[in-house]
């Protein structure tokens, strides 16, 4: 691995991560993400090995949280699959970033998901329970204690499964996205996804970072999730 990818950089911060940063270039990140997320972060896959065959006792829906939903993206993706597969599903998309929420809950009403500026500890507190918990390139933001909070809310809140898909910290990874997004101008998409790659872990870094019950794998070949099973 190149000397500027061996070690996490984890004194780096993204640039959409600071609360005074351009605010027309965060909507444009926002609106931009849809992109990169639909085709880059390897949700179709995991929708339907990992989260569409999720069958909850009689008939009532399948409920999801999205922790760290961002701008929604991933929850209405999630909620359109569904539908077109005749899939009943609630699913809930929280942030605590009050910029992120309100982004989310400007979007056009999607059946079946709803966005709330909340942390997982929040839900953690109002004993909420769901079938399946997922975060979308959520864990490279976090302190290691932070991280180790997240995991273990989740524990708490998934009475099924966790799923946290990120990026994996490699050299053919970074420089394929340092091309790829070129085409993203007036935001933080390409400066702050570099960051986020040299932020990742590798998968034995995040394999020796959780703690016992959770296993990681690739979910795409640049992204690998983070998984926690009940029973």
């Amino acid at each position: 691995m190149g000397i500027l990818l061996r070690q996490r950089a984890v004194d780096e911060i993204e640039k959409m991560d600071l609360p005074d940063c351009d605010a027309r270039l965060l909507e444009n990140t926002y609106r931009q993400f849809r992109i990169i997320n639909r085709v880059l972060s390897g949700w179709r896959r995991l929708y339907a090995t990992e989260v569409r065959p999720v069958v909850p006792e009689g008939q009532r829906p399948v409920t999801v949280l999205d922790v760290g939903c961002g701008g929604g993206d991933l929850a209405v993706m999630l909620a359109g699959w569904a539908a077109r597969d005749g899939k009943a599903m609630r699913i809930t998309g929280i942030d605590p970033d009050p910029r992120a929420a309100q982004f989310a809950r400007r979007r056009p009403a999607m059946p079946g998901v709803e966005f709330r500026q909340a942390h997982s500890g929040d839900l953690v507190s109002e004993g909420r329970s769901f079938d399946v918990v997922i975060s979308n390139h959520v864990l490279h933001h976090l302190a290691p204690d932070e991280l180790q909070q997240l995991l273990a809310h989740s524990e708490i809140l998934a009475a099924g499964k966790a799923l946290h898909n990120d990026l994996v910290r490699n050299p053919a990874a970074f420089a394929l996205f340092s091309v790829a997004a070129l085409p993203f101008r007036h935001s933080f998409i390409r400066e702050d996804g570099l960051t986020s790659i040299r932020r990742s872990y590798t998968p034995a870094e995040l394999s020796a970072t959780a703690p016992p019950g959770w296993t990681v794998g690739r979910s795409s070949a640049f992204h690998q999730v983070l998984t926690y099973r009940r029973g």
